[in-house]
């Protein structure tokens, strides 16, 4: 997938499925390269779940490995522990956590 600025993410919360524009992301990749959360995904906080969403998303979007583990901990700060605790659609700009040099933290 190349890198977007802005994505369109779905959460089921009684599940903890995530959708990235309509496509189904499942945490197995993620989880290969650190396995923070065995369960899978959550978010609304910033525990083990999130940073494995955040990793997750980071590393479809970017699709560089470097990238995301670069920068999946602020987006899990500043973006996953954000998002409400039950079902929910919105719009996200990724664009500063996957386009190299413009996370400025």
């Amino acid at each position: 997938m190349e890198p977007y600025k802005e994505i369109t993410l779905k959460g089921v919360y009684g599940t903890r499925r995530i959708w990235i524009d309509g496509k189904e992301l499942l945490p197995k990749k993620s989880q290969k390269l650190i396995n923070h959360s065995p369960d899978g995904f959550n978010w609304g906080y910033a525990g083990s779940g999130p940073a494995q969403l955040a990793l997750a998303i980071l590393l479809k979007v970017s699709g560089d490995k470097k990238i995301a583990l670069s920068n999946y901990q602020p987006f899990k700060q500043i973006v996953i522990a954000r998002l409400p605790c039950r079902d929910f659609e919105e719009k996200i700009d990724v664009s500063a956590y996957v386009l190299p040099g413009t996370l400025k933290l």
